[in-house]
């Protein structure tokens, strides 16, 4: 029943597409074409003992607090909140013009 509906599909293709003609039509693939790997950019070995093993993502805790401190400042801006700075050219910055 399969062959018999996929023969039925095919002819219906047939008659309802229209045949390629020309430089679109289907015929055998172009042959392939090789292109090698390109050489390895590095051939020397790298020791892992010469660099030091660092976490950037690790904080010490005054880094954390001014982390802090910048991101809690950026999350009132959104809000319309000004905290600005407290000093301003060295200059102690009152309250209220902050």
């Amino acid at each position: 029943m399969l062959d018999l509906t996929a023969r039925f599909l095919a002819w219906m293709l047939s008659i309802f597409t229209p045949s390629p003609q020309g430089r679109h039509r289907l015929g055998a693939a172009p042959p392939l074409r090789f292109i090698p790997a390109p050489p390895p950019r590095f051939t020397e070995i790298l020791d892992g003992n010469a660099s030091r093993l660092v976490r950037p993502y690790v904080l010490d805790p005054t880094e954390r607090r001014h982390q802090r401190e910048r991101r809690r400042d950026a999350h009132l801006a959104t809000l319309g909140i000004d905290v600005g700075p407290k000093h301003i050219h060295g200059v102690r910055v009152p309250a209220a013009t902050r």
